[in-house]
């Protein structure tokens, strides 16, 4: 088992990674208004891909198997190590680590495969030296729990979260999307959906809406709006998917703008807020 996932990953660094996606997914977009001609152009370039990492150390002592898992029927499946533990006492991790296979588009396939890899290798590494700081310190409660939500999966759009919990004392929670147009194989980012970064401000002002217009609602929601320390942007390549209905959902991860007890939020932005700056409404309706 360990040297075939050792295999994967020299094929993955064997493939360069792809530059400018989001102009790729910007002139996929314009094309397609034009000429029926995109869907050939963007056959061999775009990418529709989703591993969902929050990493382990390869080490065969701790895996439990591999399996062959359908994700998109016939478009990508996902080979999974399907359940690392860590049981010491005190610490313990739980992470679920899948890695792509069977994409067409095979550059984007290995990017995003050995991305991943590297990132759960490092989550593993911070886990097992804080485990043995807690050692050296007398001992305490240390752990990690990762995995992945399919938020959805239609015809045109798959989006899925991974999700790390890391629990030191209080626990953390972090969420990263990854949105997909399965029709075209397009990784879709951000910055892509939108002619400039014009976006920003009009998503940021409406979340600022929506934070106090919750809070006049429900006395019991509190965010960090409106205050010395308060939530001033989104990042340029802010946490997002497209849900079912077609909507942008924003999300922010616990903590980011919020006391913890508020968790990780989401916040779905109207689309009549954001029209005008959209490349077109191929995904957000």
């Amino acid at each position: 088992m360990n040297e075939q996932l050792e295999q994967l990953k020299r094929q993955y660094k064997s493939v360069p990674i792809p530059s400018e996606l989001d102009f790729v997914v910007k002139k996929a977009l314009k094309q397609k208004r034009k000429s029926p001609a995109y869907m050939k152009y963007f056959a061999g370039v775009g990418v529709a891909a989703i591993i969902l990492v929050s990493g382990i150390n390869m080490s065969p002592a701790f895996a439990n198997a591999l399996s062959e898992v359908p994700l998109v029927g016939s478009l990508v499946k996902v080979l999974t190590i399907k359940e690392f533990k860590v049981d010491d006492g005190a610490a313990k991790a739980d992470i679920k680590v899948p890695a792509i296979t069977n994409m067409e588009n095979k550059t984007l396939e290995a990017t995003l495969n050995n991305k991943y890899l590297e990132e759960s290798k490092e989550l593993y590494k911070s886990f097992t030296a804080d485990m043995e700081k807690l050692k050296k310190n007398g001992g305490g409660h240390l752990g990690v729990d990762s995995g992945y939500v399919v938020k959805t999966d239609n015809d045109q759009i798959l989006a899925v979260g991974r999700y790390v919990v890391n629990t030191v004392g209080s626990s953390s929670t972090s969420f990263k999307y990854d949105t997909v147009d399965k029709k075209n194989q397009l990784l879709i980012t951000l910055p892509s959906l939108f002619k400039d970064d014009s976006y920003i401000n009009l998503i940021s002002e409406n979340i600022k809406d929506q934070m106090r217009q919750q809070m006049k609602a429900d006395p019991s929601k509190v965010y960090w709006v409106d205050g010395k320390m308060s939530f001033n942007a989104i990042a340029k390549d802010q946490s997002f998917y497209i849900n079912n209905e077609g909507k942008l959902v924003i999300s922010f991860n616990k903590y980011e703008v919020a006391p913890g007890s508020m968790g990780v939020l989401e916040f779905t932005i109207p689309t009549n807020m954001i029209a005008d700056a959209l490349v077109s409404r191929e995904y957000i309706k």
